[in-house]
């Protein structure tokens, strides 16, 4: 909490010395492991995934669409096409004090962790995500066939993809 604050505090700053940084903001996804537990905080819609026979998002978006199908406005097959999809509800570096979600989660030997931007997310299928990943034969592989996926297919953000596998 207090590094993402700290962070939080800095972007501010930064934006009010500077008329061209005004109004800027980013996303953040973070884990820590202690012992046989991933401690995750997010703001935004970049994300943490737990991939293991399966993948499960584990953080949440904090984004129009996601408050949308929360409430029952729309369905979660039509989240990706939204003329909406890219609306940020909370970010870093906007608000004082900043919203952070926390999330803890058990891990076991092989389990992967994937923490990733939308540029990812928006570009390739959760389920594609976890072919890929499944299919490399290394991390650096997996993260690589990620990044070259989402760019094949529109390639349209930033693309952030960090992988590790706990042992």
């Amino acid at each position: 909490r207090h590094a993402i604050e700290t962070a939080n505090t800095q972007i501010i700053e930064q934006s009010l010395k500077d008329e061209k940084l005004r109004g800027m903001g980013t996303t953040m996804v973070v884990v820590t492991i202690v012992g046989q537990y991933a401690y995750v905080a997010n703001v935004g819609d970049s994300r943490l995934y737990l991939i293991d026979q399966g993948i499960e998002q584990i953080t949440r978006d904090h984004s129009l669409v996601e408050e949308m199908i929360r409430m029952g406005e729309i369905q979660r097959k039509d989240a990706k096409s939204h003329p909406d999809r890219n609306v940020i509800t909370r970010a870093v570096g906007v608000h004082v004090p900043v919203r952070v979600d926390f999330f803890d989660v058990k891990l076991e030997k092989g389990d992967k962790l994937l923490l990733c931007s939308d540029g990812l997310t928006n570009m390739v299928e959760d389920e594609d995500i976890l072919q890929l990943v499944k299919k490399s034969a290394s991390l650096k592989e997996a993260a690589e066939r990620l990044v070259t996926e989402a760019n094949k297919n529109g390639g349209k953000d930033n693309i952030s993809v960090v992988l590790a596998e706990y042992e």
